[in-house]
């Protein structure tokens, strides 16, 4: 049976086929994975916030997508991906709460899907796949033998993209 390595709040793991990674809970926070469809080796990150210069407490940088997406990027090639031939994926950034007069810093959701997407798009790595919004958690794996990310819902069914 392959591993299935966890990845908790504000952490991130790369490994390689036959692995699997999975992290659980995901709320308003994103779940971001790369995945070389060659050398079968991806990383799954999970980001709370959108951005570290906005924070005070930085000593974590794989809490924020801004530093936590290129952190993971570095470790995927240093174990010998390809830069060019990965694909990203994510899930996750729920409005899970409703705020009467809620202010753009309350939709940490929604600020923490743009800004995945813009850190990857100046990285030049493709988003290929996503299942974002709404206001529901999801839990999501990637499985490193064939780049299949699946999304696991309570009350809204499992995908793959």
């Amino acid at each position: 049976m392959a591993d299935l390595i966890k990845v908790g709040m504000a952490d991130f793991k790369v490994s390689r086929s036959p692995a699997t990674i999975i992290s659980y809970g995901l709320g308003s926070c994103i779940g971001v994975s790369l995945y070389d469809p060659q050398t079968k080796i991806g990383g799954l990150l999970h980001i709370m916030l959108p951005d570290s210069k906005q924070s005070r407490a930085t000593d974590n940088p794989a809490k924020f997508a801004d530093t936590g997406i290129p952190l993971m990027l570095d470790e995927v090639l240093k174990m010998g991906a390809s830069r060019s031939r990965l694909v990203a994926k994510m899930a996750g950034g729920a409005q899970m709460f409703a705020f009467a007069n809620a202010t753009d810093v309350m939709r940490v959701g929604s600020r923490n899907v743009a800004a995945s997407k813009e850190i990857l798009q100046k990285l030049g790595i493709r988003l290929v796949g996503e299942d974002t919004g709404a206001n529901y958690g999801r839990t999501v794996q990637i499985d490193l033998t064939n780049g299949v990310y699946t999304v696991k819902t309570i009350d809204k069914g499992n995908k793959t993209i």
